[in-house]
């Protein structure tokens, strides 16, 4: 009997001792972030890294923007051609692929972590809840948005009209604009175009007003998306002080913006913004993660990114982000390209239609794929 309950404290002591080991780990973690524990942890070496990350991202950025924007307004290639098509489709699964994958992901990993209190964070699952929020905000903003900008165009036409009216009456003459009785149903058709603009994302020449509507909308709701988050993941690298951790990322988040700035300079493009606007979208894309990789090493020295506050910002963007980005994705992109707009043209072309559907897994497996690194 003696033997046994000797077994037994010793069972519990050893159990305690482990638990008692495992808080303080935790606690130093949370503490001092993980880099303090980091073997490969230089400073010194960090640094450089970092300056090669911002000019390799910011090439990456700029590369992969711009080549949608200019082989739209050099006619380098059509519109409705197949190599459009494609191209749109694999940059749909990017996006797709970046909400699910790398999002989401990295919302459940920080708002799950051991740093932040078990009530709420590992109660409830707010990754989900929050993407989800901002899916049904995303689509609210989509149809103000929409409404919007049609009023507009409407209001602005009508005055082009009554101008070039009044410029060809004589003078002396008055003229009383009357306004045309309205046409139930053209007027049916066009709430439907709204509507359904969800399923309406190309804004091809001759393509209407509520197509080019859409895709002033799409492509500014997109970069709202694709640039929260890319401040997040310049932070993540430039407070970083492993060069193990820093070599990889910089291949990674290279290819990242690549893939992203080919999606979002597509819709750039369909959207025929004026140069001046098209270049400060593409631009402010482009700076964004290299920006947030800048701030990040400044504040390198002070910045705990294993602080609750720094984790619970963190998910609750990357919640939001990926919402944003898998509406965009399944709501503007593909449903807008497999669904409606180009059902005809790939129904009456077998080539073109397995050519995107490749192209859309080819983009969703290479954006998840870089999940291994980054």
């Amino acid at each position: 009997m003696e033997e046994f309950d000797s077994l037994f404290l010793f069972t519990r002591l050893r159990d305690h001792l482990r638990l008692f080991s495992a808080s303080s780990a935790v606690a130093a973690s949370c503490a001092g972030g993980e880099d303090a524990a980091d073997e490969c942890r230089d400073d010194a070496a960090a640094l450089p890294l970092k300056m090669a990350a911002i000019a390799s991202i910011l090439i990456a950025g700029l590369a992969g923007v711009a080549i949608p924007l200019v082989g739209r307004r050099r006619r380098l290639v059509r519109a409705d051609g197949g190599i459009f098509v494609s191209a749109k489709a694999f940059a749909a699964g990017v996006v797709l692929a970046t909400g699910f994958v790398h999002m989401l992901h990295g919302a459940d990993s920080a708002l799950s972590d051991p740093c932040l209190p078990e009530s709420p964070w590992r109660q409830f699952p707010f990754p989900g809840f929050v993407a989800m929020l901002a899916a049904l905000g995303t689509l609210l903003v989509d149809i103000l948005a929409t409404k919007f900008y049609e009023r507009k165009h409407r209001r602005n036409n009508t005055k082009k009209t009554a101008a070039a009216a009044a410029d060809d009456v004589p003078d002396g003459i008055a003229v009383i604009a009357v306004a045309p009785e309205p046409d139930d149903s053209a007027a049916e058709g066009k709430e439907f175009g709204g509507a359904h603009v969800h399923g309406g994302g190309d804004c091809e020449e001759g393509g209407g007003v509520a197509s080019h509507v859409r895709h002033v909308v799409v492509s500014q709701i997109l970069e709202l998306g694709i640039v929260s988050h890319s401040v997040i993941i310049g932070l993540s690298l430039g407070v970083s002080q492993s060069p193990c951790t820093i070599r990889p990322l910089i291949a990674a988040l290279s290819f990242h913006q690549l893939f992203e700035g080919f999606a979002l300079g597509g819709c750039i493009a369909q959207a025929q913004f004026n140069n001046v606007s098209a270049v400060l979208m593409a631009g402010f894309f482009a700076v964004t993660t290299p920006a947030g990789i800048a701030a990040g090493a400044a504040a390198a020295s002070f910045y705990n990114a294993d602080s609750p506050r720094a984790l619970v910002v963190e998910g609750l963007l990357d919640s939001a982000s990926a919402g944003i980005l898998i509406y965009m994705a399944l709501v503007d992109l593909i449903a807008a390209d497999f669904l409606k707009q180009q059902q005809q043209q790939m129904s009456s072309n077998g080539r073109l239609r397995a050519a995107s559907y490749l192209a859309l897994f080819l983009g969703a497996l290479a954006m998840s794929s870089l999940a291994i690194w980054a």
